[in-house]
C-alpha cells in the first residue's frame, strides 16, 4: 500500500519508522529552516551588497548544462573580465535502475542525472541559476552551494515546491571543485542527497590552473565523476523494495541510513554506469582532468595504471597541487582534482580504493585509452609457463 495516498503529501506527510516515530513533511522540512522574513531579509542584504558591483551592465553567458561525466564548454583562461553564467536546472523525481539486478530507487536529480550536471565558471563570475521543480514531483527541494557565501549556500533562499521555480545569483570568490546538493532542512537533508541530489562546480582561477611554480597547466579533456551512495531498504528474504512513488520509502530508508552502511557505492548513477562502451576515453598523451565529488562519504581516488600527476585534494585552486599521488582522498562533502598525462594504452580502471565499495559495491569507472604500446614503461618478457629448474 502507498502510504501517500489520500495524505495529500504535496501538503504533508506522516509516516512512522519502526522506532514508532513520527516523521511530519511540513515539520521535517521547516524545523531549523529560515523564517520567510528572515529569507527576505537576507535577500535584501544580498542585493544592498551587490552596490559593489553594477551587475546589470556585465555581459552575460548562457551556460548549456551537459549530463556527467561531460564538462559544459568552457575556456580554461578567461577572456576578458567578470560575466554572469545563467544557468538553468530542473529538478525531476524520477525512478532510476542502479545495477544490473534491477534494484531501483525513486532518484531526485537535478537536471534528471545522478550527479546533478556540473557548472563551469571563473573566479569573479556570477552565476545566474534559474531551478525549476516539475508540477509532478512530490517534495520540496532547494540547493546549497558549497562554493558559494552566504545564506546556508543559498538554501535559505532556494525552497521550492513542486511547479515553482526560483533565480539565485551568487559571486564565486573562491576558485576550486565544489559539491552542491539539496538541503531542505533536519533528516530530509541526507535523505535528499542520497537519493542522488547532488552536484558540482568548478571555479576556475582567471588565468587558468597553475603547478606550484606557477606554470600554467592545460587540460586536453575533463571528467566529471559523482560518487553516490545508496541505501536500499530490504524485504524480509533480502530482496531490495521498490516503490511506487516518490518519498514512500522515508520511514524505510531513513532506518537503513541509521546504519551508515551503504548497500551501493557506484560513480554516476549506478554499478558500471562509466565501463564498457561508456568508458571515459582518451589518448595516450592526453593530460586528462578528473573531478571527483562525493557530497556524503569520504573516498579514496586511485586510477590503476596511472598516477595523479597533480592533485589538488583539497579541491581548492588557490592552494599549489600536490603531485605524483597513487591514492588521494575526497573528504564527504567536498570535490577534489587531478590531472594525469595517459602514457600506455589500454583500459585503466579508476575506483574508490576501499576494494570493497569498489568490487563489491559498485565503485568502478574505466578509461579507455588508445595509442601506441611503450615497452620501456612496461612489457611482458617471458609470458607463462611452467616453472623450469
Amino acid at each position: 500500500m502507498n502510504p501517500l495516498a489520500n495524505t495529500g503529501f504535496k501538503k504533508d506527510l506522516i509516516m512512522t519508522n519502526k522506532n514508532g516515530l513520527q516523521f511530519s513533511r511540513r515539520n521535517l522540512l521547516g524545523v531549523g529552516a529560515l523564517t520567510a522574513a528572515a529569507a527576505a531579509t537576507l535577500a535584501t542584504t544580498a542585493a544592498q551588497a551587490d552596490d559593489a558591483v553594477d551587475v546589470s551592465k556585465l555581459p552575460r553567458v548562457k551556460q548549456e548544462l551537459v549530463p556527467p561525466p561531460g564538462l559544459p564548454q568552457h575556456d580554461q583562461v578567461a577572456k576578458g573580465g567578470p560575466v554572469v553564467v545563467e544557468v538553468t536546472m530542473t529538478i525531476e523525481e524520477k525512478k532510476i535502475i542502479i545495477d544490473k539486478e534491477g534494484t531501483e530507487i525513486w532518484a531526485f536529480a537535478y537536471n534528471g542525472t545522478v550527479p546533478g550536471p556540473i557548472i563551469v565558471c571563473h573566479e569573479g563570475d556570477y552565476v545566474e541559476l534559474t531551478m525549476k521543480s516539475l508540477p509532478t514531483n512530490q517534495m520540496e527541494h532547494n540547493i546549497d552551494f558549497h562554493a558559494s557565501t552566504g545564506a546556508l549556500g543559498g538554501g535559505a533562499l532556494t525552497k521550492i515546491l513542486p511547479g515553482q521555480e526560483v533565480v539565485l545569483r551568487w559571486k564565486a570568490i573562491k576558485p576550486g571543485v565544489f559539491v552542491y546538493h539539496c538541503a531542505p532542512g533536519d533528516v530530509m537533508i541526507p535523505y535528499h542527497v542520497v537519493h542522488g541530489m547532488n552536484g558540482a562546480v568548478m571555479v576556475l582561477p582567471r588565468d587558468g590552473l597553475k603547478d606550484g611554480k606557477g606554470n600554467a597547466l592545460k587540460y586536453d579533456l575533463a571528467y566529471y565523476i559523482g560518487e553516490q551512495d545508496f541505501y536500499i531498504p530490504r524485504t524480509e528474504k533480502g530482496a531490495f523494495k521498490k516503490y511506487e512513488t516518490a518519498g514512500e520509502d522515508l520511514a524505510e530508508a531513513l532506518d537503513v541510513m541509521r546504519g551508515l552502511i551503504p548497500s551501493h557505492v557506484v560513480f554516476n548513477g549506478a554499478v558500471g554506469s562509466l565501463t564498457g562502451d561508456k568508458a571515459m576515453k582518451a589518448k595516450v598523451g592526453d593530460n586528462v582532468l578528473i573531478i571527483h565529488a562525493q557530497a556524503n562519504r569520504d573516498s579514496r581516488p586511485h586510477l590503476i595504471g596511472g598516477h595523479g600527476d597533480y592533485v589538488w585534494e583539497h579541491g581548492k585552486f588557490g592552494n599549489a597541487p600536490q603531485t605524483d599521488f597513487e591514492t588521494w582522498f575526497i573528504r564527504g562533502g567536498s570535490a577534489g582534482a587531478a590531472i594525469y598525462k595517459f602514457r600506455q594504452p589500454g583500459i585503466y580502471a579508476y575506483v574508490n580504493h576501499n576494494l570493497i565499495e569498489a568490487v563489491m559495491l559498485g565503485a568502478t569507472a574505466h578509461f579507455k585509452v588508445d595509442g601506441q604500446w611503450n615497452d620501456d614503461l612496461m612489457m611482458q618478457v617471458a609470458k607463462p609457463r611452467p616453472i623450469s629448474g
